[in-house]
């Protein structure tokens, strides 16, 4: 393992632990005498859909030979997807939390879809940085082989963020 190979790894554990943990502690601490910013969960829903869109194309482009451009996609991604992680950390800290309100089969529905999407998204975090980091340091095959997996859980973390809004956006005060 290379000396940058290490560097990155240091790097990726970290940002592994911290940013869940960071974004779980901040969860309970709400600014005081700042105006809510309910504008942004359309906002961020709308980032995750352009995220799922990026990575699909991200895989057609490398499909088709164009690394350049699956590169881009893929670094644009992940930039969607830090910029969603903001703006949900400074809706969280703004706004109390919304409740669903459906009932039934529709609210285990729900939280099923919830609960994997928050689980999912924590385990990605780790896979994204990887598949990425052996990219940018040209190992080519084992990029390859940890992207079969990265893809699947980050597309789906994309989608049922979307899908999470479009099922409690009714219930936003």
């Amino acid at each position: 393992m290379s000396t940058e190979e290490k560097k990155y790894k240091r790097f990726i554990t970290i940002v592994s632990v911290v940013i869940p943990v960071a974004v779980a502690a901040l969860f309970g601490i709400k600014i005081p005498n700042v105006e809510p910013l309910s504008f942004l969960p359309p906002i961020y829903a709308s980032i995750n859909g352009l995220t799922a869109v990026l990575l699909v194309a991200s895989v057609i482009a490398i499909k088709s030979g164009k690394r350049k451009l699956h590169g881009q996609l893929n670094t644009t991604a992940i930039i969607c997807s830090t910029l969603f992680l903001v703006m949900y950390v400074a809706y969280h800290m703004t706004s109390d939390s919304t409740s669903f309100g459906g009932e039934g089969v529709i609210k285990y529905v729900y939280f099923f879809i919830l609960i994997t999407h928050i689980l999912l998204s924590i385990v990605i975090i780790p896979f994204v940085l990887i598949t990425f980091m052996r990219a940018r340091l040209g190992n080519f095959p084992e990029h390859k082989k940890i992207a079969k997996i990265t893809f699947p859980l980050w597309l789906y973390v994309a989608v049922t963020g979307v899908v999470v809004y479009l099922m409690i956006s009714p219930y936003y005060v």
